[in-house]
């Protein structure tokens, strides 16, 4: 039999998930500090994934998990590199205006999650790219700032 303290950790497990296209220069920037991320030590209760661009499977992840953290390009006039911190509700569109696929695609599936009786505190990091175009590498503004990301999610977890 498990003692309870272990079991009250696998209920309050943290998720921290990439999104990105990895072809898309920084707007993979989600997927490579997960994998950054991958070589590093992290505390029992927090795991991280590469869900890529398939947000929508985030769902089959969800169980479980009390907090997630998301990282993810986000365009919202800033320096390039920019790191910013935001909740779903930021997310929702004021009135007209270009709205990420994967960010309908999270809200979606948060909104499923919570139809199904989750209760998942979100944050969202968000970095602000520099370059959309074909190709695997991260801008000089972008790639500098993996530390500065990892240690925002972190400090969330």
């Amino acid at each position: 039999m498990q003692p309870l303290c272990f079991i009250k950790k696998l209920m309050d497990k943290t998720l921290i998930v990439g999104i990105g296209n990895l072809l898309c220069r920084d707007e993979g920037i989600g997927v490579h500090v997960i994998h950054k991320m991958e070589s590093m030590q992290l505390p029992g209760h927090i795991e991280s994934l590469d869900i890529g661009t398939s947000t929508m499977d985030l769902i089959g992840y969800l169980d479980g998990v009390k907090k997630l953290i998301v990282i993810d390009a986000m365009k919202a006039g800033g320096r390039p590199g920019t790191i910013y911190k935001c909740t779903p509700d930021d997310l929702l569109p004021e009135e007209e205006g270009p709205i990420s696929l994967h960010e309908i695609g999270l809200l979606e599936t948060l909104n499923m999650a919570k139809k199904m009786g989750m209760e998942i505190h979100t944050v969202i990091i968000g970095v602000e790219p520099k370059i959309f175009d074909w190709g695997m590498e991260l801008s000089e503004e972008v790639k500098n700032k993996i530390p500065a990301i990892i240690e925002a999610v972190l400090k969330e977890g």
